[in-house]
């Protein structure tokens, strides 16, 4: 397997890792509906709009360098229900195993670099260092110098970024090369992709899509509390109950900031918008981009 590292998150943890018939693995980029597809898994497997914790505790982040890998591995093993896992690791870095069902979900690259951006806003980033440093026994990395630039100055700096997946996975690179590496596994019985666009066009369609592929049942009668509980007003009107006590996130309700398509390509000029094309037809096959750059 590749491996693929950040200062917060290490593939490597995957190793040793017990996988059981049934398990769900979400594999997603950064702010591609992580969260979103996590939460329709809950509602699928617990069969109710209402969690007794948090949904991370449901579904920790394996790879995240913040909780030590034991602690995580052991709240898995004790786990009866059907797990579900978050890693933000394309599939080339984690174990693909035949018992466990993956699911990637696509998102048009400029829409999840935005939300990435004011993302970062809302993160809490000496606390993070400290609770990494914590982990791994490693000094705390020093404060990230100058301040942030204007969204669309970054954004044309995101394009522009020649860096590749394994030195940046959410770089232009990183992300299309998750896609890629999912979008050639795609035939395999195992894997399941999704789309944003899709899930905010037909999420009551989706989610039944969703069931049949993981083999879950769930009465007529069910189906419209917990459409309802997915969608993005019902997750922003509960973000403090779905995030769970903020050690990391500056404001839950920020952490669903829009919910929408076209952020990226709001920001852009003509030029700036082909240009943008021209290089991911550079990056990645034509067949793949026609999936992730729909509507």
């Amino acid at each position: 397997m590749a491996r693929y590292t950040s200062p917060d998150e290490d593939s490597g943890r995957w190793a040793g890792f017990e996988f059981r018939d049934g398990d769900i693995v979400i594999s997603t980029r950064s702010k591609a509906g992580t969260t979103w597809v996590q939460m329709i898994c809950a509602l699928l497997i617990f069969q109710t709009p209402q969690l007794e914790e948090p949904l991370g505790w449901y579904s920790p982040w394996l790879d995240r360098l913040t909780h030590p890998k034991e602690e995580i591995f052991a709240r898995l093993e004790s786990q009866r229900h059907r797990r579900f896992i978050k890693t933000h690791t394309p599939l080339d870095g984690i174990p693909v195993d035949p018992r466990a069902t993956y699911i990637v979900v696509g998102r048009h690259p400029l829409d999840t670099a935005v939300s990435l951006y004011y993302q970062g806003q809302n993160i809490n980033r000496a606390r993070q260092r400290q609770l990494t440093g914590e982990v791994t026994g490693q000094p705390t990395p020093a404060e990230p110098r100058g301040p942030r630039k204007p969204a669309r100055e970054w954004l044309l700096g995101w394009i522009g970024n020649e860096a590749s997946a394994h030195e940046q996975m959410d770089s232009m690179r990183g992300v299309l090369w998750h896609y890629s590496d999912a979008w050639e596994r795609r035939r395999a019985p195992n894997i399941v992709l999704m789309h944003y666009a899709e899930l905010s066009a037909d999420l009551d369609g989706q989610m039944r899509q969703l069931a049949d592929r993981l083999n879950i049942a769930v009465t007529e009668s069910a189906w419209p509390a917990l459409v309802e509980a997915a969608t993005f007003a019902s997750m922003r009107a509960g973000a403090e109950r779905i995030t769970g006590p903020g050690q990391i996130l500056k404001s839950a309700p920020a952490f669903f900031r829009r919910g929408t398509s076209g952020a990226g390509r709001e920001l852009l000029t003509e030029d700036e918008l082909a240009h943008y094309y021209a290089r991911a037809a550079e990056l990645a096959q034509p067949d793949m981009l026609r999936w992730l750059h729909r509507p």
